[in-house]
Formats: C-alpha cells, structure tokens, sequence
C-alpha cells in the first residue's frame, strides 16, 4: 500500500489557490509528471467529473481516468482512478493560513498492481519526492501571478 502526504504553504489566497489546483487543465503547468489532461464530461468540475491524464513515471508512459468523488469549493478534492494501470486516490485540501496564505496538502494513496507492483518498495518515497516537485511548482505559479497582479497596479 502506498500512502503519501505531504504539504507546502503557499503565499495566496485560499480561492485562488484552491481554483487553480482543483482546475484539472492546470495539472500540466504544475505537476511533473502529467503532460497532459483531456475532460471526459462536461465542465465545470463536480462529483462524477471523469478526466483522462496522460503521464510518465519509472520512464513508461501511463494513461489513467480520474473520476471526481467528493468536491467542496475552496476546502476539498477528492479523485479516484476510474480506469488505469495503478488504482490510485488523489486528495488535495486547503486551509486558510491566514487572508494571504493557504496551507495546500497533496495525498496520494493506493496499492500497485502489474508492472508498478515491482516498485511498490521504492514506490512511496518516489512519489513523495514527486510530490514535493509538484506543490514547490505550484507554489512558484501562484507565487509569481500574486507578484505580477502587484506590479500591473
């Protein structure tokens, strides 16, 4: 079983934070790993949204259906693979720090199967490095937007 959590406060707002994470066409722009999201259902993103990601991880390629099982506005994202070669869940939250801070979480958690089953020793503290690539990426974006809105005033 992997079980992954790890957590970055990022200096902006809890809204924009959480818009910008939640928003699966972002997940190219700040995950290391995904290259690519493509919605399956309608937008906007709700409890029974399906997106298919392609990624790499371990050098393969990897193709893998998201479905969205709980989702509070601003607080909660909760995915489950809907179809893929590694049975995965996916939780983001966010909490206010305070008005200009937002502590984001990022957890995965699963059981390899097939081909990852082989890694499943290395599997955690590989996905725990990716992960902290990916909230030091998403911190970076949203860091340098907040910059940039100051210097367009």
């Amino acid at each position: 079983m992997v079980n992954v959590m790890t957590e970055i406060i990022i200096r902006s707002p809890l809204d924009k934070v959480s818009e910008y994470a939640a928003n699966p066409d972002n997940a190219p722009e700040w995950y290391v790993n995904i290259k690519s999201a493509e919605w399956q259902t309608g937008k906007p993103l709700t409890i029974g949204s399906h997106i298919a990601f392609n990624a790499q991880f371990l050098g393969r390629q990897l193709a893998y259906v998201y479905e969205v099982v709980e989702f509070i506005q601003g607080q909660k994202l909760v995915m489950k693979t809907a179809d893929g070669p590694f049975p995965m869940e996916t939780t983001y939250t966010w909490e206010a720090y305070d008005e200009n801070f937002t502590r984001m979480t990022l957890r995965n958690k699963g059981n390899p199967t097939g081909f990852s089953k082989i890694f499943s020793p290395f599997m955690s503290p590989i996905m725990r490095r990716a992960n902290k690539k990916d909230l030091k990426k998403i911190k970076e974006i949203l860091e340098k937007n907040k910059t940039n809105d100051r210097t367009k005033m």
